[in-house]
């Protein structure tokens, strides 16, 4: 039992008023941590353009976009892919092999026909898989790419799921406003004795883009794989260099951009496998093609094409 004298109408007064202005300030704290919560989560997924600006993205459950380094600086020259948006699509996937079924669906060619969703894809002789290649390459060719100004679409997020089909792969480069489609793929010709990389367009073309803007980047591509040391395949040599024309490859057929498929290498070819195998070739690999997309792009090719 307290025994203080109860207190007079001026000390009550006081202690309203402080109780009260406490509850504005913690009102006050609650707002402000709202807003910066409701600021840091958006209202959806964004893409980091490259001139620091945020803009909407499309969500896409086979997709996964990387953006420029949004760092604004106050002088020189944009970098040289400074608006390009590629579609890198990385052939094959981990689990394809757990699953035939699904990947032996059948899917609109592009032609009219049908072909299989996906396959499992070649191996090297020490059991190497396609599909961690072209994965490892596609991260590294992603990073470069964004480096140099450009915003990359992943065709597919990891190497551990299925898929996607390859007519979804195919019009990846429309459905994400991209301007150009590279396929990564490597070979796995029986004969041990084959050797080098060679680029494949679509032939006859489905439209436009198809036709003289991805020969175009085909020739750029192979160029810069050249000229980075690759040797071009012993069994694909036309008129123009290592380009093969084809009509039955869906992931070619459904695009409405400029799209090449590249197969950097014979994975049953020792010498060939042990560069693919290592960091460094999957490396050099992925600078290759940057640069020859940057090459590509530097001739102006990248304009509108649909």
């Amino acid at each position: 039992m307290s025994h203080a004298p109860a207190p007079g109408p001026g000390r009550v007064w006081s202690g309203r008023l402080g109780i009260l202005l406490a509850g504005l300030a913690v009102g006050a704290l609650t707002l402000l941590l709202a807003l910066q919560v409701r600021a840091g989560s958006g209202g959806g997924p964004t893409t980091v353009a490259p001139s620091g600006d945020a803009v909407a993205s499309s969500p896409s459950p086979e997709a996964t976009t990387a953006s420029p380094d949004p760092t604004v600086t106050e002088s020189g020259p944009p970098p040289p892919l400074a608006g390009l948006t590629v579609v890198v699509d990385p052939g094959h996937n981990g689990a394809n092999g757990a699953h035939p079924l699904t990947i032996n669906a059948p899917v609109d060619d592009g032609r009219g026909g049908s072909k299989a969703c996906n396959t499992v894809g070649a191996s090297t002789d020490a059991g190497y898989p396609e599909h961690a290649f072209t994965w490892d390459v596609g991260g590294r060719l992603a990073a470069r790419l964004t480096e140099l100004g450009a915003v990359v679409v992943l065709t597919r997020p990891d190497d551990d799921g299925v898929g996607p089909c390859v007519d979804v792969r195919g019009r990846s480069p429309q459905e994400n406003d991209a301007d150009v489609l590279v396929s990564i793929h490597a070979n796995g010709t029986e004969d041990r004795s084959a050797h080098g990389f060679f680029a494949i367009v679509p032939d006859p073309p489905v439209n436009d883009a198809q036709g003289v803007p991805s020969v175009a980047l085909a020739h750029e591509l192979v160029a810069a794989l050249g000229a980075a040391g690759f040797a071009p395949s012993s069994s694909v040599a036309e008129d123009d260099g290592p380009i093969q024309r084809r009509d039955d490859l869906a992931t070619l057929n459904h695009a409405e951009r400029p799209a090449v498929m590249l197969e950097l290498a014979e994975m049953r070819n020792p010498e060939e496998a042990a560069v693919v195998e290592s960091e460094d070739g999957r490396q050099r690999y992925a600078d290759a093609i940057a640069a020859g997309l940057t090459a590509w792009a530097g001739t102006g090719a990248a304009g509108p094409t649909g």
